[in-house]
Formats: C-alpha cells, sequence, structure tokens
C-alpha cells in the first residue's frame, strides 16, 4: 500500500506582512518567519505548491514585477534564485488593489543541482475589483530551475518597483507553501 502525504511548510507567520515601499531593486517582501524547506525534504517527483495574496498601491504608472523566490532563512531573507515572477504596468494610479499569485512546480532532479520544473499565474488587480491575469514566468526556458535540495530553503514573495516612490507600496497578505510527496 502507498503511502502519500500533502505537508504545509512551516513556519507560519502570525500576522500580515508588512508594507514595503521606495525601492528599485528585487527584495524579499514576505510576512516573517518565512516558511523553510528543510534538507532533503524535497524527493524526485516532489510536487511544490506557493500561493500568496496581498495588495499594491502606485503613484502614476511604474512597472510592479510579483514572484516568488527562494533563499536563506534570514530576516530579511537574501534571495539566490528567483522562482517565477512576472509584473505589468498599471494604466492607472493603484490604491489598495489586490494581487494573487500561485505556483506548481515539480522537482525532476535531486541533489545540490536539484531541478524543478513549474509554472502558475499572477492576478493582479487592475481595479479594487477586476484582475489581469499574467502567466509566471514569463517564458517557456524560464520554468526550469536550480533548487539545491540538500540544504535549508526559505521560501518567499520577491517584489521590485521600476521607480522609487513612498507611494509605491506592496503587502504580502498571506503567504503558504504545501510539498505533496
Amino acid at each position: 500500500m502507498d503511502l502519500y502525504l500533502a505537508s504545509p511548510v512551516p513556519p507560519f507567520p502570525s500576522s500580515v506582512g508588512a508594507s514595503f515601499g521606495t525601492f528599485t531593486t528585487r527584495q524579499d517582501v514576505s510576512p516573517q518567519p518565512l516558511p523553510v524547506v528543510q534538507p532533503n525534504q524535497i524527493h524526485l517527483g516532489t510536487k511544490i505548491m506557493i500561493e500568496a495574496v496581498g495588495e499594491w498601491a502606485t503613484t502614476a504608472t511604474p512597472t510592479l514585477i510579483l514572484g516568488f523566490a527562494i533563499g536563506t532563512n534570514a530576516s530579511p531573507s537574501v534571495i539566490t534564485t528567483v522562482i517565477a515572477e512576472s509584473g505589468v504596468s498599471p494604466a492607472a494610479t493603484a490604491v489598495a488593489w489586490p494581487w494573487k499569485m500561485n505556483w506548481c512546480g515539480v522537482c525532476t532532479a535531486t541533489g545540490v543541482s536539484g531541478s524543478v520544473v513549474g509554472q502558475g499565474e499572477l492576478l493582479l488587480g487592475s481595479s479594487l475589483t477586476a484582475w489581469a491575469t499574467i502567466p509566471i514566468p514569463i517564458t517557456a526556458a524560464l520554468r526550469t530551475f536550480t533548487w539545491n535540495t540538500t540544504i535549508e530553503r526559505a521560501v518567499g514573495v520577491c517584489a521590485t518597483y521600476s521607480a522609487s516612490n513612498a507611494a509605491n507600496t506592496v503587502k504580502v497578505n498571506n503567504l503558504s507553501v504545501l510539498l505533496l510527496n
């Protein structure tokens, strides 16, 4: 008899993440503490499912890029590998517009040069009540990335704005990671 498990990845943030603004380089914007995948927890064929929801705001029309990344387990985490990301330039000033992102991948090789293949979607609010759907990642070549399965990896949400302004903010309300073995 086979046994199949679904395992949520702890720790679990106990509150909504901070609002991040005034930045133009990729950074971790996740609520703390980050979910941490332990060494050798991912096996050949393990499915990895990540979901996050939040809100964003802008002045004028800068580009916002949102994505998932893995890195070191620090606060804030040091992003070492982007899992998938994509973005859009809004047509109007955004004020607390919602976003939702999900991604699903499968481990196709383990070890120091482990490999994961996956894809997902970014639902980016184009107003308070409408979504624009954007695939993540944005090319077929970016669907495969290297994941060192022999070391601890923190999973988080990364963001980049094309222009720095205190009103260009992003907040993550919830982040969850699920492993299916």
